[in-house]
């Protein structure tokens, strides 16, 4: 009988605990999203465009034989892939990871940023997404983690 009270108090414990990890995680997500929001104006707007929409006729080459930028908003084709391959692209820069035919301006910002710079920009980006699209990326996301 008189455990009821203590149990209470330990349950509502661990209520306060979670919550406050909730509140510390959201806050550390919302700082991560504001320092993606300014490297990413700094280092990816001019080529990806202001409001992520990437240059006119990104699917196609220019007349240079480079790709051109791609949106990373819902109407481009970052939310197709997993966290892991965008950090790669991103620090390696993508003929690393595509290919030495795939030609680009973009270059690695691995000796630009750090790590967690990139992951900052990630998730900003991912912050713009709507929920379909980053349901779809978080589930990409989940197989290259899990291997399935």
């Amino acid at each position: 009988m008189k455990m009821a009270p203590v149990l209470f108090l330990a349950l509502g414990g661990v209520a306060t605990a979670l919550a406050l990890t909730w509140f510390w995680l959201d806050e550390r997500r919302a700082d991560e999203v504001r320092l993606g929001r300014m490297l990413y104006s700094k280092r990816c707007a001019s080529c990806h465009g202001v409001k992520l929409e990437g240059q006119p006729d990104w699917k196609s080459p220019l007349p240079t034989g480079k790709m051109p930028a791609p949106p990373h908003d819902a109407s481009g084709h970052t939310w197709h892939h997993p966290d892991g391959l965008l950090f790669r692209i991103t620090r390696d820069g993508p003929a690393a990871i595509v290919g030495s035919g795939y030609k680009s301006d973009m270059p690695s910002f691995g000796g630009v940023l750090s790590n967690e710079e990139i992951r900052a920009v990630q998730a900003f980006i991912k912050s713009t997404w709507p929920e379909r699209e980053r349901v779809y990326q978080e589930e990409m996301t989940r197989r290259e983690r899990t291997g399935s």
